[in-house]
């Protein structure tokens, strides 16, 4: 008897993550990835074309974010299981996306050991969480779905599109230094023009290149220098100060970025205020070959995230990246609430 297949849409707009979900689902051989989208209006738009028996489903998607893109879905689609697959730790998110229309939630950091079991619930008709979600309550976000299907309103209320759900700690892997610069540009561009400060802890080559980026931007870049609301630093030095033994030490990391992410704070309009820092550190430790050092640098970063109100965006090289394992690459991608590439 031939086991009928099931066929799967799977939506998420970083490139090496699909790579790895489709490796994970080859392990089951019913399972068959019959599209891909990068972005939440094209899974609304694929789902209603292919109708597929499960999309696998990120929320921090351009365009529509996954949850918007699953209302949508569940109108267009609605025999569709979704199963949620993201970065995205936040309770109330979590809530939003079961109460959306998803069956179930896997953080990306425990596809590995989560996915094929949560798959297999989902398309059993059970609801399955994450192992490290389960001690929350999310029995009413259910109950909400459960509603919905009765009544076209969801109750609880969703984030609306391309909103910021969480402070952000992302990461952004560039293909050149054009790249890189241009996100640099408008991540560091965007938080000046709104009064907040800036932290750029980069090479020399992309400090050199973003101070007339930001000029073009309409930033007076002098003054923002002069009040304390702009601060560059280089990322090979600034690294040097808190490495111990090839290995980031806590103390000196914590005391020297608390410090800066206070200083830039106080000096925004307005008073204390929200602060945009990029940082190149991990890649220069990848670069180097010190994975593990890059990793406990992230940890430290999504850890100063938490405290202060700070955004984070750190810069990796793809010429880099292609030269890692895709273990450690999503290492390094389990501890950003989002990775891009361009």
């Amino acid at each position: 008897m031939v086991t009928p297949l099931i066929r799967v849409l799977v939506v998420d707009d970083f490139e090496p993550f699909r790579r790895l979900v489709a490796k994970l689902l080859q392990q089951q051989r019913e399972l068959q990835i019959i599209c891909e989208a990068s972005d939440g209006v094209e899974a609304v738009q694929k789902a209603e074309e292919i109708q597929p028996d499960l999309i696998l489903l990120d929320i921090g998607l351009p365009n529509l974010n996954g949850i918007e893109a699953a209302r949508r879905i569940r109108r267009v689609s609605p025999n569709s299981k979704i199963l949620f697959v993201s970065q995205e730790t936040s309770t109330d998110v979590v809530r939003g996306a079961l109460a959306s229309g998803g069956s179930g939630y896997v953080l990306k950091m425990n596809a590995r050991k989560e996915l094929l079991t949560a798959v297999n619930a989902v398309l059993g008709g059970r609801w399955s969480i994450g192992a490290s979600l389960v001690g929350n309550k999310f029995t009413d976000a259910k109950d909400t779905q459960t509603a919905d299907r009765t009544r076209s309103e969801v109750v609880l209320p969703l984030p609306p599109k391309n909103a910021r759900m969480t402070r952000r700690h992302e990461a952004g892997f560039y293909s050149d230094d054009r790249s890189a610069v241009d996100d640099l540009t408008q991540f560091i561009g965007a938080a000046l023009k709104t009064g907040h400060a800036a932290i750029v802890v980069a090479t020399k080559l992309h400090r050199e290149s973003l101070l007339p980026r930001l000029q073009a931007y309409g930033l007076d870049i002098g003054a923002a220098i002069e009040q304390g609301r702009y601060i560059a630093l280089d990322a090979a030095d600034t690294l040097s100060t808190f490495m111990l033994d090839g290995m980031p030490d806590l103390v000196q990391f914590t005391k020297l970025f608390g410090d800066l992410v206070v200083t830039a704070s106080k000096a925004a309009k307005g008073g204390p205020n929200r602060v945009a820092l990029f940082g190149e550190m991990c890649h220069l430790l990848w670069e180097q070959g010190n994975v593990e050092a890059a990793i406990q640098v992230e940890k430290l970063g999504k850890q100063l995230v938490r405290t202060y109100d700070v955004d984070v965006l750190c810069g990796y090289s793809l010429g880099s990246v292609h030269q890692m394992d895709s273990r450690t690459l999503q290492r390094i991608c389990a501890e950003h609430s989002a990775v891009h590439s361009r």
